[in-house]
């Protein structure tokens, strides 16, 4: 796909050559991938993270929005809600051949990219439902929102000003949460065996884990 102009304006030349060598979606995850996960407890707008080359999932999710937005998708975000004893997670979502796949930037190795062969969005969100746990093992995921447009803030300049990253977080925690399963469900469930957790925390920042009270 080629870059479109629709927000060109938002950006410098230098920005704009980095943006032109991620013309796919598997190129943005990479460029999210090779970024420091930030443990910082403050946002980073698109361009923030361009010149810091820092992120955490919440500042990675809208720059691969901005990212796919270039490539003439419209900049969706997800947000997935964990119990009281995990963080959320934020992914871009894009669509290709009629099916949904996802950018994201995790300290979890198996939080980020997603094909794009699902067919729903529940579809999409479920299959992170195993990879997503804490630090005590426990599998976390809960519910999910519908997606949000990120050009309804075009008027606030999200692309290129932290304090627009704010507005879209109070934002999301508006919207209606879809939950996944039942409270019941929820209370059967295995923990994550030994090898599959050190290896979803491959290469993680342990200062970015979310440590939950001991109970």
């Amino acid at each position: 796909m080629t870059l479109t102009s629709a927000s060109a304006n938002s950006w410098g030349k230098p920005e704009l050559k980095t943006l032109s060598r991620l013309d796919s979606p598997i190129k943005i995850q990479a460029f999210l991938d090779e970024l420091h996960y930030s443990d910082e407890e403050r946002y980073r707008c698109p361009r923030s993270v361009l010149r810091d080359r820092t992120a955490h999932c919440f500042d990675g999710a809208v720059f691969a929005a901005a990212a796919l937005q270039h490539l003439g998708y419209p900049p969706l975000i997800l947000n997935l809600f964990a119990n009281d004893r995990d963080d959320e997670h934020l992914l871009a979502l894009y669509k290709q051949y009629g099916r949904w796949g996802a950018v994201a930037k995790s300290n979890f190795v198996g939080l980020r990219f997603r094909e794009p062969i699902h067919r729903t969005l529940r579809e999409l969100v479920l299959s992170y439902f195993e990879v997503y746990y804490n630090v005590e093992r426990e599998k976390t995921l809960r519910s999910y929102t519908r997606p949000l447009n990120l050009k309804s803030f075009d008027h606030i300049n999200w692309m290129t000003d932290d304090a627009a990253m704010e507005v879209i977080a109070l934002r999301l925690e508006d919207f209606r949460k879809i939950p996944l399963i039942t409270a019941r469900m929820a209370a059967a469930l295995s923990p994550v065996d030994e090898r599959s957790y050190q290896a979803g925390l491959a290469g993680s920042n342990p200062a970015g884990l979310y440590r939950p009270p001991k109970n």
